[in-house]
């Protein structure tokens, strides 16, 4: 955050906002500690989205899984979105919300992936019954109790997300739980539904979408908001990310799996933040999350203490023009040029509001101004005050607009600019927002960004956006099928964890191995008559480092170790080529073993062979003198180095190492 002080300027926002930070109590993560958790009541649950692996999509017969570019389309369809009443009558809010933007939705359509089921112009198929059956699997993985019935319900989407404005969705399990290390998680419903398209675009009133993942079969995970920090909340995370590829019926990679993780302090409300694609981000997400709650209470708080009757409260506004009233801020003149509109706004009693902190390098003004991109579609810079921590108005500026508004000392003065037609929307998103701030938290959704903070994205949806889809039958699940369905299952994921502390792998690859759903692979290589501290070690640490430095063949599969261990063993090399040789099959998968070897400069050796030239190095070791003690473990220790490669695949190093000790005496 870049600090720029306004010349001559008493008041310092700058100031306010270290001195908010300090009256609420953040702490930064990294210092934070579950009294300060306790302290603010932080409460935290998450809808884990999953893709499943199925040839088609859920509810046609299009492909799934087949993606495109962004201008890779053969058709556009431009749609204008409207909400409906629901069921008993009401208007949903976020449909509302989205209504009020007056968004052009383009969505750019490829013959290899879409259909007229898509574009809502034919009923849909009868459901995938691949992914059902899948679904069913993970429901009882999670020990959820099913359905007997199977009904198919609409949830209404208005941001574009979705052509029909619906997102067809049933529920297949309700109430189980997952085993976390010292606590179980409830779970409180499995779903299956379609996928949504992809967004290339949003700006102004213009959103563009493609269509390739539309469709696509999704289960969503719904906890209980029983993590109570932020480690409990990724751990639970990840141990739904690990049951569902136990599984193997999943898909992975960028956008497969996606989080929402609802949180919320004492006295707030539940917040969600929409879109986490990586379970690293969900601690600091929350975290920060739980804060901006905290502090927009304090704000309540400060108001309540200002304006007791919030009724009475009252925003001013007045049209300027910068080159009459001679103003200086650049954004305002600028924007002016463009032919946008400027206002000047007075809001009685926020003096110091707008620059209370909510987030780091965030105040209550990146409130104003996410919400004016998001329902008035006005692309940012959006708006200043005289209490802008990074472009504030200058002091003239301020004493200009005060007066011109008839402003107390009390009162905040802000400055925006937009499109004529867009002003109306903004006032009122202006007015709206700082009403709700005698409430305290507003229910809405947010967009998570790399730092762990949050834009404001959408009003929190209610159950007024679902209702029955009545062109889907409900699909009975006879209790023999689901039994055969249990049979079936892969072993639980805490069991998993067990083994692999009983195999004494080390518990930091156990994420990595689960992850990619490792332990069969392994229990194969064991099973040949493998160490399996050496063999989890190779996966959870070796070839995680081989990842994230080569690309990997596509011809590549992790069952291919399975071939090299039994190569090895049917060769009678030491498994410890292992370690080089993997490099290679990883880019080169196609290569056959003995050509592997070659590549490394493999050659047999016997431990005599071994051991030849160890007098020697010895009496090399004294002349180079690397130790200024020649202490017999300096020695060992050095020729072990010297032959410690040449060993690989020939002897076990350890003992060619109670050898060499042997031998240096």
């Amino acid at each position: 955050m870049t600090q720029k002080k306004t010349p001559g300027k008493h008041f310092d926002p700058h100031k306010n906002y270290r001195g908010t930070m300090k009256a609420i109590g953040y702490v930064p993560r990294a210092k934070a500690t579950q009294s300060d958790y306790d302290r603010i009541g932080f409460k935290s649950g998450l809808e884990v989205h999953q893709q499943l692996k199925t040839k088609q999509k859920l509810f046609c017969r299009c492909p799934a899984g087949v993606y495109h570019g962004d201008n890779d389309y053969h058709a556009e369809i431009i749609r204008h979105m409207r909400p409906t009443l629901s069921e008993m009558g009401e208007y949903d809010g976020t449909a509302l919300m989205e209504f009020k933007t007056r968004k052009e939705i383009v969505y750019r359509i490829n013959n290899k992936t879409t259909c007229t089921y898509e574009i809502d112009d034919t009923p849909p198929f009868p459901i995938n019954r691949e992914a059902l059956e899948i679904a069913l699997e993970i429901s009882l993985l999670c020990k959820l109790n099913i359905v007997g019935e199977v009904h198919i319900t609409r949830k209404q989407y208005l941001d574009g997300s979705i052509p029909t404005g619906f997102q067809r969705t049933a529920i297949l399990g309700v109430e189980g739980e997952i085993q976390l290390k010292n606590k179980k998680v409830g779970l409180i419903q499995l779903s299956i539904e379609e996928d949504a398209c992809r967004e290339i675009s949003d700006i102004g009133h213009k959103r563009i979408y493609k269509t390739d993942r539309l469709g696509m079969p999704l289960i969503e995970t719904v906890t209980h908001p029983q993590c109570l920090n932020p480690d409990e909340l990724r751990e639970a995370a990840d141990y739904i990310r690990f049951l569902n590829r136990s599984t193997g019926k999943v898909r992975t990679g960028i956008g497969a799996a996606r989080q929402d993780t609802n949180v919320s302090c004492e006295g707030g409300t539940r917040v969600e933040i929409k879109g986490v694609s990586h379970n690293k981000w969900l601690p600091e997400l929350s975290h920060n999350e739980c804060f901006r709650q905290w502090a927009l209470l304090h704000i309540k708080k400060l108001l309540l203490e200002r304006v007791p009757d919030p009724q009475k409260w009252e925003m001013r506004h007045a049209e300027v023009d910068p080159y009459s009233l001679s103003l200086e801020h650049a954004n305002a003149i600028g924007f002016a040029e463009k032919g946008y509109k400027v206002v000047a706004i007075a809001l009685p009693e926020f003096h110091r509001i707008l620059s209370h902190f909510t987030q780091p390098g965030k105040c209550f003004t990146n409130e104003l101004s996410d919400r004016l991109k998001v329902i008035a579609c006005i692309e940012r810079p959006n708006i200043t005050s005289d209490e802008d921590l990074n472009d504030p108005l200058s002091e003239n500026d301020a004493t200009k607009l005060a007066a011109l508004l008839k402003a107390s000392p009390n009162d905040a003065i802000a400055l925006i600019w937009g499109p004529d037609e867009d002003i109306p929307t903004a006032l009122e998103t202006i007015d709206e927002r700082c009403r709700m701030a005698f409430d305290g938290v507003p229910r809405e959704t947010r967009r998570p960004l790399p730092d762990g903070t949050t834009l404001f994205e959408r009003v929190l949806p209610g159950a007024d956006r679902m209702y029955p889809d009545t062109d889907s039958a409900p699909i009975p699940l006879d209790e023999k099928y689901i039994e055969k369905l249990r049979e079936g299952l892969p072993v639980d994921i805490w069991t998993r964890y067990q083994q692999l502390a009983q195999m004494q792998i080390p518990e930091d690859s156990h994420a990595y191995i689960l992850r990619r759903n490792l332990v069969p692979v392994i229990e194969e290589i064991v099973a040949l008559g493998f160490p399996s501290r050496f063999v989890g070690a190779l996966f959870g640490h070796r070839l995680k480092r081989i990842e994230g430095k080569y690309p990997m063949h596509n011809d590549f599969t992790y069952h291919k170790l399975v071939d090299l261990f039994r190569f090895l063993k049917d060769n009678n090399i030491h498994h410890s080529i292992a370690k080089l040789m993997l490099p290679v099959i990883y880019q080169h998968p196609n290569m056959d073993f003995n050509s592997v070897l070659t590549s490394i400069n493999f050659k047999r050796r016997t431990a005599d062979e071994l051991l030849a030239p160890v007098d020697y190095l010895v009496e090399k070791f004294k002349e180079i003198k690397i130790a200024k003690k020649d202490r017999p473990e300096n020695v060992v220790n050095w020729v072990m180095g010297q032959l410690h490669k040449q060993a690989l695949g020939n002897i076990d190093p350890a003992e060619l190492y109670s050898k060499i000790k042997e031998r240096v005496g």
